[in-house]
């Protein structure tokens, strides 16, 4: 995706996700998944103290343990951030935000923030997991942008109602 540091049309539209943690999280899922399996399939016979005994069903059920904790690694490809002349649209690992351009002040990345984020008109400030420092330029490159497209909101406004 191109990011371009002046935003020259109300119509583009941000989009932006992270990199590096979604294929971390790709790799350890399948990791997950392929330790839990070879463990479900190692599993059978008799226990050490011979008192138990290791069946089709537990091994089943590690594999299962295996892809929801898979599952549960694959949460970090969630967040996005989506932009336009409308608004923002932020997803983070849980719940999200669609807010319009009226309600932020300004895009914040901080230095030695883990991401970047949106200081709200009444002070909150809103968390974008989507664009991490870990993205180094494509994060930079992303705030730009949204900066860009907010500062265009703020220069054209809308009429207060």
């Amino acid at each position: 995706m191109a990011h371009s540091s002046v935003v020259s049309e109300l119509s583009q539209v941000v989009s932006a996700r992270p990199r590096k943690a979604t294929v971390i999280a790709r790799v350890m899922a399948g990791a997950v998944v392929v330790i839990f399996t070879a463990v479900g399939v190692a599993l059978h016979g008799k226990t050490d103290s011979g008192t138990g005994v290791f069946g089709v069903g537990d091994q089943i059920a590690m594999i299962g343990l295996g892809i929801l904790g898979a599952l549960g690694i694959l949460l970090f490809t969630r967040p996005r951030v989506e932009a336009d002349a409308r608004g923002i649209r932020v997803r983070n690992l849980v719940g999200g935000y669609d807010l319009p351009w009226e309600v932020v002040r300004s895009v914040q990345f901080g230095r030695g923030a883990p991401w970047a984020t949106l200081e709200l008109q009444d002070d909150d400030v809103v968390s974008m997991m989507a664009v991490q420092a870990a993205d180094k330029q494509y994060a930079v490159a992303t705030v730009r942008t949204l900066r860009a497209l907010l500062a265009t909101h703020q220069r054209t406004g809308t009429p207060a109602e």
